[in-house]
């Protein structure tokens, strides 16, 4: 029979550049999975399951966030919605971190930090934003002269004009002291009242 191999010439099946592992959907599952981790992450209660079901002494976990720091590249970090969890996975690869989580207080001054920052981001934010200067206000030339002056009226104290570094007070628009109108308001009435009786 013609079909005799020789045992010594056969290679063993090794992976060629054809067979390389293809996957089928171009990488998109372990992308969205990935992302979905990540953002997990955001999560000071997640973040304290995984020290309390030690997930944090596993090597190769500690491994796989070191990989994930991928995510804070500006290609990927567009499509994270929740960017507490960057900061987190910075804070997880100290070990001193990792352990602090483990405790349900340490869990807890997280969640209030992160809220804190959620309640405060803005105005903090706008603090460091220059107010716009008020307008002038605009004063119209005379017509005609009036046929009598009105009496005069006490001035408020002039307020200074703010310079160009300076950002104007809140309190220059508040009453100037001695005003009327605090002793004519309704609530300061009624609290007279009540202080009679």
């Amino acid at each position: 029979m013609g079909s005799n191999r020789d045992s010594s010439n056969e290679q063993p099946n090794l992976p060629s550049p054809k067979n390389i592992y293809k996957d089928p959907d171009d990488g998109r599952q372990r992308f969205l999975l990935e992302l979905e981790f990540v953002q997990c992450l955001a999560n000071p209660t997640y973040i304290h399951y995984l020290a309390q079901n030690r997930y944090f002494e596993d090597e190769a976990f500690i491994g796989y966030l070191k990989y994930l720091q991928y995510w804070q590249r500006p290609e990927y970090i567009k499509y994270i919605m929740y960017p507490h969890c960057l900061f987190f996975l910075e804070l997880l690869q100290n070990p001193n971190f990792r352990n602090a989580m483990a405790h349900p207080g340490s869990k807890e001054l997280a969640h209030r930090q992160q809220f804190y920052f959620w309640k405060n981001y803005r105005n903090n934010r706008l603090k460091h934003i220059l107010p716009k200067p008020l307008p002038e206000p605009t004063v119209a030339p005379p017509t005609s002269v009036p046929p009598h002056l009105p009496p005069p009226t006490i001035a408020a104290p002039p307020v200074p004009s703010p310079s160009a570094g300076q950002v104007p007070s809140p309190m220059q628009y508040a009453m100037p002291p001695g005003s009327a109108l605090a002793r004519n308001d309704i609530r300061s009435i009624a609290a007279d009242r009540r202080k009679r009786k």
